[in-house]
């Protein structure tokens, strides 16, 4: 989700734990068997096929996906009544970005843009850590707009997460308790949202959602229609744990253990952020779909954050210090994501777009999920899309004159 529950409380924990760490250890949360460096490519959710999620760098993998995305294919040529062989009809990509509580701007941009009557139908919608929790809810359409709303609107911090003591924090696994969090999903992704996903797979649409493998240090893409489809155990708990791992802040808020197994013996995965590999995502660069179907391809990314330089004088202190550099970080990542993406659509004839927080938008953010600060921001989002703002063409610079010009 990339947020900081607060800075304030990570600096006098960290001040406070040190005396604690020299004491000595105590019991960490027990946790099962890693997969084996050799059987990461092989391991599997329990109960679960192969192709419910893939890793973008494993060409077998790869592989995968293609095949999944041509019997995806299959599934809509069969829904439209379109015999193989005829060009399919145009199409829409969705991307959304992690970006915390900015997430907002997001619900604001997809409220406004059924209102605007211009909202497509996507092909494809991708999430990674608030954009995974948005995902779902763009990806099913216009009839799940209140709710998106209601989550980026009535929420606060408390009912994200709450501090845990400074004991669990040193011998813990996270600063933060996220049970409100996991109680505000399972409010909101329910059963019926499921079924109602399993019923787009038919329709030969694609719900990806990203994590981070830690133990691995790599990004793991969730077939989330795959998974509603399919009749594997607890699919609506394991879809819930995908989406709070895709939002689980290493350090901050507790990572998500996965049970699978390879080669018939059970390990435990530990997922979290999938902002900590990627802030947005399309699909694997590895595949080029102008090769796999003849179609005209629209894209439509969503930045949840600011891209100019935000100013702040940093005081001279290691954790501050630290602080600053993790989010300037984040923030320039966010920014090389926009220009990988670009330059796959380019290759692939993909039609680019593009919407962030404008540089116009100056409402103060002093505490994460501040409900005033996410109305403004909803509006925002709302209003661009309501006024049909044109949607930029091209990733930004981050210091561009004409960028300043236009009110950026």
């Amino acid at each position: 989700m990339t947020i900081e529950i607060s800075k304030s409380f990570l600096l006098s924990a960290a001040v406070a734990a040190l005396p604690l760490l020299a004491q000595g250890c105590a019991t960490a949360p027990p946790r099962g068997k890693a997969v084996p460096a050799e059987l990461q490519a092989a391991a599997n959710v329990i109960g679960y096929p192969a192709g419910i999620r893939y890793f973008p760098r494993d060409a077998a993998h790869v592989a995968e996906f293609e095949s999944d995305y041509l019997d995806a294919l299959t599934r809509e040529r069969a829904y439209l009544h379109i015999s193989p062989g005829t060009k399919l009809p145009p199409v829409a990509y969705l991307a959304i970005s992690g970006g915390g509580d900015n997430g907002a701007f997001g619900a604001g941009l997809l409220n406004g843009w059924t209102k605007a009557g211009t909202r497509p139908t996507f092909k494809i919608v991708t999430g990674v850590s608030t954009g995974a929790l948005i995902a779902p809810f763009a990806f099913l359409g216009s009839d799940y707009d209140e709710k998106l709303k209601a989550l980026y609107t009535s929420v606060s911090l408390h009912d994200i997460a709450k501090e845990r003591s400074l004991l669990s924090i040193v011998y813990g696994d996270a600063m933060a308790d996220t049970t409100p969090l996991h109680n505000l999903v399972k409010k909101y992704l329910t059963q019926e949202v499921v079924d109602a996903i399993a019923a787009e797979h038919e329709k030969g649409r694609i719900l990806l959602i990203a994590t981070t493998n830690l133990d691995v240090r790599r990004s793991v893409i969730w077939n989330v229609t795959e998974v509603a489809a399919a009749n594997g155990p607890n699919k609506l708990d394991l879809i819930q744990r995908i989406l709070i791992a895709s939002a689980a802040i290493p350090g901050t808020f507790p990572p998500v253990m996965i049970d699978v197994e390879a080669e018939g013996q059970k390990y435990q995965e530990m997922h979290v952020d999938g902002g900590t590999a990627s802030q947005v995502f399309v699909y694997p660069a590895a595949i080029q779909l102008s090769a796999l179907a003849e179609r005209d391809r629209t894209l439509y990314v969503v930045r949840n954050a600011r891209l100019d330089p935000e100013w702040a004088e940093t005081d001279r202190r290691t954790l501050p210090i630290a602080l600053r550099a993790i989010t300037c970080l984040i923030q320039n990542q966010g920014v090389g994501d926009l220009y990988r993406i670009f330059a796959i659509a380019q290759r692939d004839n993909v039609d680019f777009n593009l919407a962030y927080i404008p540089r116009s938008f100056q409402v103060q953010h002093t505490v994460d999920f501040d409900t005033n600060y996410m109305k403004a921001l909803f509006d925002v989002g709302y209003q661009l899309a309501v006024e049909k703002r044109e949607w930029e063409k091209k990733p930004p610079v981050l210091i561009s004159g004409v960028d300043q010009a236009r009110g950026q």
